[in-house]
């Protein structure tokens, strides 16, 4: 069975948008490189050449992977409930053991990065955090340890 990509609508606009661009554009443009390249000749010692179709292996494999991920998407807005419980597509304030606050958007994989605060459900705080409603505590077993969290609030937007 076919693993399945949680994304959200955005997220699979932002795809296909993509993969539009890299099959019209960015294919050309290829395409063009590696025309120019022929023109110097020697194809044995040419490092353009080399240079172009190593870039069009790129290409051929970011369009695979994009198309891989758009065939067995899973648009994850159909599970947004309001029943007022942490779940894919929305934000959860927590509050670690000092008190400090932080916001996080739960993701499919897909979308996930920590460095904007959004976190797969397929994390260790995304497996801990799914589920909880506001002002519960669960414990984040991390590689680095478990540490205890408590849900302030939950939302759907944003």
């Amino acid at each position: 069975m076919a693993k399945e990509f949680k994304i959200t609508s955005l997220r699979l606009a932002d795809l296909e948008k993509e993969l539009n661009y890299l099959k019209t554009t960015r294919e050309r443009e290829v395409a063009a490189m590696i025309a120019e390249a022929r023109s110097y000749g020697d194809l044995s010692e040419n490092s353009e050449y080399d240079a172009a179709k190593n870039e069009q292996a790129k290409l051929y494999g970011r369009i695979a992977e994009i198309e891989d991920i758009l065939s067995h998407a899973v648009i994850i807005e159909d599970e947004n409930e309001a029943t007022g419980r942490v779940g894919l597509g929305c934000t959860v304030t927590v509050e670690d053991a000092n008190g400090k606050r932080t916001e996080y958007r739960i993701t499919g994989s897909q979308e996930a990065n920590p460095m904007e605060f959004k976190l797969s459900d397929d994390s260790p705080f995304g497996r801990a955090v799914v589920g909880k409603a506001a002002g519960e505590t669960f414990i984040v077993n991390a590689p680095a340890g478990s540490f205890t969290m408590k849900v302030i609030s939950v939302s759907r937007e944003g």
